[in-house]
């Protein structure tokens, strides 16, 4: 890439030009490298075990008598830890070497996962125990999130195509892992998917470990030598100035959980509700298929297309994902309500690689993982309470009714990130 006229970013800062997106300078043109191909293999294989794990956690804890209240203790403990702890995970990945942290995560969970397995196969199994694993791996999650915004603009120069063909690779592994897991416990156990899942962290480790990183740029390296000489809350703090001095970032933040509380929170259990209740659940595991499909060719598409303003092109196609909800609300058959699903998927997926390109290049790399933590944080926050509402409202106003809000929703979110100056004109790096 070549840089045009200079502008000023919504922060006020000029934005960044490509040398400095893409730090060393001698990564290779071509997007299918060594490096790019091992880091793609090993979120690609991470993410199939993790799509693995609510079956085999699910059915593993039914089979010894547990129930739905249970098994969302399990989940949930998973969740609180990795919210609560990514942010700290930033600080950690901007003072280290974000691989390294990476790496340990990933032997952490081998670990985990492979005590986990233990208990299962052997029959003993305690709550507490499962509960506490959870949040081990919910902090392990936390410190290897923020390497994950450092490490693709330096295993690919083409950083969007990078992350379209992460989010295309992730959506199948999505695809793929619940209907694997489903096998496998009906022919062994749920034993046997948590070693599988141990097997895939260590897989990703290798990968990780195998990488061949091009130096930081001069700046960034001066930047995170600061950052090693001054405190944790120091570290904190300057994240946080980072990311609420960045207009176009917060914003969609804050939009963001706005479509968390009202859409994407009530969206998984009032749908399964609705389709289950309805259709049975075949239809609804054709609906999740569909939505899988759908991501992935909204990764595809994101490969293909390069706006010059990545942000309103993304909230252009994320007008897109009221298409599920609506679809549902208005009980349409189940093959238009899959299309529609699909439809949504595609959005999402095209949103989403817009979204992580413009993090990985407007944000220097030293302040990187601390700003992404902390937009990832906001991302999550509101999930669980759009999931605890999703019953309170649908006893009051009717499932159909929550539904049909938050496709309006949807639209409106979109609507309004497309008002916002700072997010509509945010140019693509280099431009």
């Amino acid at each position: 890439m070549t840089a045009s006229r200079p502008s000023r970013s919504p922060a006020g800062a000029a934005p960044l030009s490509a040398s400095a997106a893409v730090p060393g300078g001698g990564l290779p043109d071509r997007l299918w490298s060594r490096d790019f191909l091992l880091f793609l293999t090993a979120r690609a294989v991470a993410m199939l075990g993790d799509a693995m794990l609510p079956i085999a956690l699910s059915a593993g804890l039914l089979h010894h008598g547990m129930g739905a209240g249970h098994i969302g203790l399990a989940m949930a403990s998973f969740t609180v830890c990795f919210a609560g702890f990514v942010v700290f995970g930033g600080v950690f990945s901007d003072r280290f070497d974000a691989r390294a942290l990476m790496v340990g995560s990933d032997l952490v969970r081998v670990c985990t996962q492979a005590l986990v397995a233990g208990f299962f196969l052997t029959g003993h199994v305690v709550l507490w125990q499962i509960c506490v694993i959870g949040a081990v791996n919910g902090v392990a999650a936390g410190l290897f999130q923020p390497g994950v915004a450092r490490i693709v603009p330096r295993v690919a120069r083409d950083v969007q195509g990078a992350n379209g063909a992460v989010r295309t690779v992730e959506s199948l592994a999505m695809l793929a892992g619940p209907a694997l897991a489903g096998t496998m416990v009906a022919v062994s156990s749920a034993g046997g998917v948590f070693v599988v899942h141990a097997a895939t962290y260590a897989l990703s480790a290798l990968c990780l470990v195998l990488l061949r990183l091009p130096p930081a740029d001069r700046t960034a390296e001066a930047g995170a030598g600061a950052v090693r000489r001054s405190s944790y809350r120091a570290d904190l703090v300057e994240g946080w100035r980072e990311f609420r001095s960045r207009t176009w970032m917060w914003g969609v933040i804050v939009l963001w959980m706005v479509m968390m509380i009202t859409v994407t929170g009530p969206l998984v259990p009032l749908t399964a509700t609705e389709l289950i209740s309805g259709h049975g659940e075949r239809t609804y595991g054709l609906v999740n298929s569909a939505l899988g499909a759908g991501t992935a060719v909204g990764g595809l598409l994101a490969m293909r297309i390069r706006p010059l303003h990545p942000l309103r092109a993304g909230s252009l196609a994320l007008l897109g994902y009221c298409a599920f909800p609506a679809a549902v609300a208005a009980q349409l058959p189940p093959v238009v309500i899959a299309a529609c699903t699909a439809v949504s998927g595609a959005a999402i997926g095209f949103w989403g690689v817009m979204w992580a390109t413009s993090v990985q290049t407007q944000v220097p790399e030293a302040i990187r993982g601390r700003v992404h933590a902390y937009e990832v944080a906001g991302s999550l926050s509101m999930l669980p309470v759009g999931q605890a509402l999703a019953g309170p409202a649908a006893g009051l106003f009717g499932t159909r009714s929550v539904l049909a809000a938050g496709a309006v929703t949807a639209v409106l979110v979109s609507a309004a990130l497309l008002s916002v100056p700072a997010i509509r004109n945010l140019r693509r790096a280099g431009t």
